[in-house]
């Protein structure tokens, strides 16, 4: 099989050349890169984080102006104001949805498909995808630990190996430390329709992501990008991989602060989560707007290790395409040397007998 055979379901599903989801990371997302990628054949989505439907509205508009090519949106389900945001992607008509964040309400999805939308959403495990399928959701992303920013407990070959053999339903997009087109390869044969990359297009020229901020990535290695540890059982906070710096070690704090808080009665579980949320949304703008490497958050996947230089969004695409047709037509090649072994081997011995 060829790569276009090989991820054609998930080509057809997005609309786009290459089964590449560019993954919607808040402050780096915007709509220079993802119309960047989806101009270059891959699948650009907005990162929407913490914005207002107001802001959303703008930035969709301002994507459309700069690509004619399909285009997501990814929405967090505990943003205050998801029904409104939804609405906002239907008066746009944006094409694919993804929701992130946990378990979406039923109502989202039924908002996003009422109108002629694509849902795609994140499954930990297989009883959870199982879950979402039953929901109606179109397509399915699974998010290995080895992702930036807010992470799980179990790695993305563990999680392929575990959900895609047993949901075939839909297209299922895989996610966390793809860096090179050799595992883009290995996870489409295995079943997936088509990945989903973001750390990869944090260094895109086209990314507006503060210099000092790509300076950070391109001196970083796998092992730079550590998770975050939960300190309390009562207190449920997802994981963050981000590059190690003064940002994560203030996390530390943050949680035995807010910890504090809950056990002295100043705030509900919810509301100290909510401020978690914040420490991280202010955090990781400072990083990536600012510049500031030291205070703010520098999520990023361990495949930052992989990426050494600046280059263009095109140029990134087309060299994992590149990289993705070289590994398959090697292992065409050695099935083929192993063949012709095999049969001059059973040729000496079939002579031998005779």
């Amino acid at each position: 099989m060829n790569l276009q055979q090989l991820w054609q379901r998930g080509c057809f599903f997005l609309g786009t050349e290459y089964a590449i989801l560019g993954g919607a990371m808040t402050w780096v997302s915007d709509r220079h890169l993802v119309s960047a990628i989806s101009n270059e054949g891959g699948f650009g989505v907005v990162a929407s984080g913490a914005m207002s439907p107001e802001q959303l509205d703008e930035e969709i508009k301002g994507t459309v102006k700069l690509t004619q090519r399909p285009f997501g949106v990814n929405l967090i389900t505990m943003h205050p104001d998801l029904d409104r945001l939804v609405e906002v992607c239907a008066k746009n008509q944006v094409t694919h949805v993804v929701l992130a964040g946990g378990l979406p309400p039923a109502s989202a999805i039924a908002s996003v498909k009422a109108y002629g939308g694509k849902v795609l959403c994140f499954t930990p495990t297989l009883g959870f995808g199982r879950k979402l399928v039953k929901m109606g959701v179109d397509a399915l992303i699974i998010e290995g630990n080895e992702a930036g920013g807010h992470v799980g407990p179990v790695s993305t070959s563990v999680l392929a190996q575990e959900i895609l053999p047993f949901i075939r339903e839909i297209p299922i997009f895989i996610a966390g430390g793809i860096g090179r087109g050799e595992a883009i390869v290995n996870y489409l044969e295995l079943g997936a329709s088509g990945v989903q990359l973001g750390t990869r297009f944090v260094c895109a020229i086209e990314s507006q992501a503060h210099a000092r901020f790509k300076q950070a990535f391109i001196r970083a290695n796998a092992r730079d990008a550590v998770s975050s540890v939960q300190l309390d059982p009562r207190f449920p906070v997802i994981p963050v991989r981000a590059l190690a710096n003064d940002a994560t070690r203030r996390f530390f704090e943050k949680q035995k602060e807010m910890i504090g808080r809950v056990d002295e009665g100043e705030m509900d579980l919810k509301q100290a989560q909510l401020e978690v949320e914040r420490f991280w949304a202010g955090s990781l703008r400072r990083a990536v707007v600012d510049g500031d490497v030291e205070n703010g958050s520098l999520m990023a996947g361990q495949s930052v290790g992989m990426i050494t230089q600046e280059q263009t969004t095109g140029e990134i695409i087309q060299e994992l395409i590149t990289q993705a047709n070289a590994y398959i037509l090697s292992k065409s090649e050695s099935k083929e040397v192993k063949g012709a072994t095999t049969d001059f081997q059973a040729k000496h011995i079939n002579g031998e007998r005779q």
